[in-house]
């Protein structure tokens, strides 16, 4: 007789290794909150696309990857990224020779795609590539194994001069397939490329919808958007409508496939820098890390549904919370974008914003960014901070150098402790360890101690070891040519590990 186990704990561990989405902790909840019929397991498999860097010939990027140390499973694994298929004209060539031509270019950039930009070798430490100029390519790649939990990966890039003058950070992103990006424009003085990458082996479809202060914006050609397998594509976001606007939002959704979807924007006389996508709707929103000198804040909000939002609007400052003077409240009219400015709000302190409904029990989604001004005049530079979820039990950010990098922790409800890790850097040097309390209603910056004896960049490590929900996000800063250049990535729960449900019975099947 032949006895075949089948176990529920083995199958549910097989589906969350395949997924890798839900956590057992509740935002910003540490870990040992989680649910006790549920185990956690470390994610076995993650996915990361990073767009195309610049088009500017002057850029400068440097890529960088990292998996923080801790605990990663048995298996060894791998964390790769790799470049992306340019994306070829798919009209047929009638000249022999210039197909020929076009068919080794093809095999050459896809033997190219093969070899990777960025490998992760073991977890705790960065590894870092450069690339100059605007040929620097879009990168896709997996973590699996040990190397998953938590893989992520940053690219900066310093443009000097030009219209593209600025210091440009984005986090590479999961694929997905709805994103929301208030801040966005179709104004003259803007040009905002919505890039889209997508990392599989099938194509997909997006279709990119605007939103202004008067509702959707008149578009017959943002539907049916082919992003080739493996490929990026770039989406001039004027060249979607004929309506000019200054402030907006855009909505990216996939008809199929997934993609990363991230928007580059350049501003006449202000610089440039990428909007990442803002937390998915919801009636309450975080936005960490108002740096204490900016010049200029600007706050965008869009509610989706058919509600219209009322949200009460405060800042989380030093040492308190309260409401800026004359803008304690915002209307969002529903499928409309509303923009508020506010200012010099901080005042000289750093901060973030809160955004709450002004009714409990009419909590209306929406989603929010703020569009960030550091400098006067020609002097100016912008940075764009996006609503994101809390810290949750773990979150990191690479790519910091020994002195230009802050940190921001906003605790909105209850007091928290934060643990922070600074890791061992890309050429060497030991890891520091530092803890942090975090005061209810307040928002704290500070500089991150360096690793001990640190050679290349290195990675941040934000933990949640006790208290409420921390938001949290990191400034890189650098005065390039009398300008104070600047970028802001946030630190959402790095959703490193699963809930598998615990079987309170192992079922067997018996076959004789």
């Amino acid at each position: 007789m032949k006895s075949t186990h089948l176990s529920l704990i083995a199958g549910a561990a097989v589906l969350a290794a395949v997924t890798g989405f839900a956590t057992v902790t509740a935002p910003g909840a540490p870990a040992e909150t989680g649910a006790k019929s549920a185990a956690l397991l470390p994610v076995e498999r993650s996915s990361l696309v990073c767009p195309a860097p610049s088009g500017s010939d002057l850029a400068e990027t440097r890529y960088t990857a990292f998996t923080p140390a801790g605990e990663g499973g048995e298996a060894e694994g791998a964390a790769e990224l790799k470049p992306a298929l340019p994306v070829v004209d798919d009209e047929d060539e009638t000249d022999p020779k210039k197909a020929k031509k076009a068919e080794e270019a093809a095999k050459k950039a896809k033997e190219k795609a093969e070899k990777p930009v960025l490998a992760v070798k073991e977890p705790g430490k960065p590894v870092t590539a450069e690339a100059d100029g605007a040929s620097a390519p879009a990168l896709a790649g997996t973590a699996t194994g040990k190397l998953a939990p938590g893989w992520t990966a940053q690219q900066t890039t310093e443009v000097g001069a030009g219209g593209a003058r600025g210091l440009l950070g984005v986090t590479c992103t999961a694929p997905d397939t709805d994103f929301w990006f208030p801040g966005a424009s179709t104004a003259t003085s803007r040009q905002d490329y919505i890039h889209l990458t997508n990392p599989d082996d099938s194509a997909a479809v997006a279709d990119i919808e605007l939103y202004g202060p008067e509702g959707a914006l008149t578009s017959e050609v943002g539907d049916g958007i082919t992003v080739p397998a493996r490929s990026s594509v770039a989406v001039l976001l004027s060249t979607l409508t004929s309506e000019a606007v200054d402030l907006l939002t855009a909505h990216v959704t996939t008809r199929s496939g997934r993609i990363g979807a991230v928007v580059m924007s350049a501003e006449d006389g202000a610089g440039s820098d990428w909007i990442t996508a803002s937390e998915d709707p919801s009636g309450s929103l975080v936005l960490p890390g108002i740096p204490a000198d900016a010049t200029s804040v600007q706050l965008v909000a869009y509610a989706p549904g058919e509600d219209d939002a009322d949200v009460r609007v405060r800042l989380v400052g030093k040492n308190a919370t309260f409401s800026p003077a004359g803008n304690a409240t915002l209307h969002i009219k529903s499928s409309m974008t509303a923009a508020v400015d506010l200012k010099d709000v901080t005042r000289g302190e750093p901060g973030s914003l809160l955004l709450t409904p002004v009714r409990k029990e009419r909590a209306t989604p929406i989603v929010a960014a703020l569009r960030v001004v550091r400098g006067k005049g020609e002097k100016q530079e912008v940075a764009y901070i996006p609503a994101t979820g809390p810290v949750g039990a773990r979150a990191s950010v690479p790519d910091n150098g020994a002195k230009d990098a802050t940190l921001s922790l906003t605790a909105p409800g209850a007091t928290a402790k934060v643990k922070v890790t600074a890791s061992a850097g890309s050429e060497g040097g030991e890891p520091v360890v530092e803890t942090y309390t975090v005061k209810a209603g307040t928002t704290l910056a500070v500089t991150p101690k360096a690793p001990d004896g640190l050679k290349g960049a290195y990675a941040l490590t934000v933990e949640t070891t006790s208290g409420g929900p921390v938001h949290a996000s990191r400034m890189l800063a650098r005065t390039v040519g009398g300008v104070q250049m600047f970028t802001v990535q946030t630190l959402p729960d790095d959703r490193g590990t699963v809930e598998v449900p615990v079987a309170r019975q192992d079922l067997s099947v018996l076959d004789d």
